[in-house]
This record gives C-alpha cells, sequence and structure tokens, in this order.
C-alpha cells in the first residue's frame, strides 16, 4: 500500500480527497494537514511515501513546505496538488523540489497513476501544464556566453531552460514537439559545452554564467 499525507488548508478537499482515493486498493490516506509546518510535523510522524501538498496555504505554503522538505527528506515525493496554473507557480513548485503537479479537476486515474509514477521514482506533470512551462520558458529573450569555446545555440538554450524547470527528456521532447532522442542529444551537446557531466551542474554552471 501506498502511503499518501493529504496537505490542503480545506477541510472539505482534504476530505474530498481521502474518500477518492480510499477506492484504489494501491493506496491509504496515512494523515491529513491544513497548512505547510503541520505538512512537516506530518511527515516526521506519520512516515508517508508521497505528499500530496496545496500550494495556498496559511502559515507556510505548498511551495516553502516543499523546499524544507527536500532539504530533510530529499527522497520523499511530492505532488503539487492546486487550482492554479500559472507558470511563475508551477516553475518556483518545480524548482522547491516538487517531483508532479497537477490540478484538482484531474480524473481520479490520472491522479492514482501520478501518485505511482512518483512513487517508482518518476514524475509527472500534465500536457497542460508542461505547455505552459514550454511557452514561457522558450519565449525568453536568448543570451550568448562569450567564455564559451563553443556557444549552445538557441534550440539549445531553450532546452537549458525547460532542464532548469526539471523536465525530463520526454516532458521536453513533448512540449518542443520533438523526438526523446532529438533532446536526449541536444543535452548531451549542451553538457559537452559547458564541461559538465550532470544535469544539475548543467543547470548550475548556466546560471554562473548569466544563461538562466
Amino acid at each position: 500500500m501506498i502511503k499518501v499525507l493529504l496537505a490542503d488548508d480545506q477541510t472539505l478537499i482534504r476530505q474530498g480527497l481521502e474518500s477518492l482515493l480510499s477506492m484504489s486498493e494501491l493506496i491509504t490516506i496515512c494523515g491529513q494537514a491544513s497548512d505547510g509546518e503541520e505538512a512537516i510535523r506530518r511527515v516526521e510522524s506519520d512516515q508517508p511515501d508521497i505528499v500530496l501538498m496545496d500550494i495556498r496555504m496559511p502559515i507556510m505554503d505548498g511551495i516553502q513546505a516543499t523546499q524544507r522538505l527536500r532539504e530533510t527528506h530529499p527522497n520523499l515525493p511530492i505532488l503539487i496538488l492546486t487550482t492554479f496554473d500559472d507558470h511563475e507557480l508551477i516553475i518556483k513548485a518545480i524548482a522547491a523540489g516538487a517531483k508532479g503537479y497537477l490540478l484538482k479537476d484531474v480524473s481520479l486515474e490520472t491522479l492514482v497513476e501520478a501518485i505511482q509514477a512518483l512513487v517508482d521514482g518518476g514524475t509527472w506533470l500534465q500536457p497542460a501544464i508542461t505547455e505552459r512551462i514550454v511557452t514561457h520558458l522558450t519565449q525568453k529573450p536568448t543570451q550568448t556566453a562569450p567564455s564559451l569555446i563553443e556557444p549552445l545555440s538557441d534550440k539549445e538554450l531553450a532546452v537549458l531552460r525547460l532542464m532548469a524547470a526539471g523536465l525530463s527528456n520526454q516532458e521536453i521532447a513533448a512540449g518542443l514537439f520533438k523526438s526523446t532522442g532529438t533532446i536526449k542529444n541536444q543535452v548531451s551537446s549542451i553538457m559537452a559545452k559547458l564541461s559538465v557531466h550532470d544535469r544539475t551542474r548543467a543547470v548550475l554552471k548556466a546560471i554562473d554564467l548569466g544563461l538562466l
């Protein structure tokens, strides 16, 4: 059974989610929290396998709580479940450490699939969410870094921004309407040009160079 902790400031939402998720034989609700601080305490006491986190909550919001939990429980997946589809909130949540982002109008089937995916070590973004992030990040003006021996192309910069937002190769490919193989090759090219060996260091170096 997957132990789920629900964090939402609205009692009816928490009760509704508990009723719905209890219909799945794979899931059990191990606890509830009405704000970010309580969610952090509940993680310690209830030991969930995953946290379903709202964004707008009193005392401490979901993004702050996600960031705190990433520091103390780096292997605990957090799925943002909210009504807000603003691209800035989405990017902030992913940057804070959320592994998934869903809107509350999703079906129970999709929610259960997302929970399973995150517990298995994956990520989950709705196609509409991915499209919103892609549109926002790829519309940013491009820059070149004179300190690079071979500068990044505009396409590589677009991919780099999406990497910084936490998107996987598959999600980037879907958002840019490219094959996963093409994106994988571009990511490899980006890392080679930045003289790094993993995605995290690529993003950190890009920030240091002023590319992001």
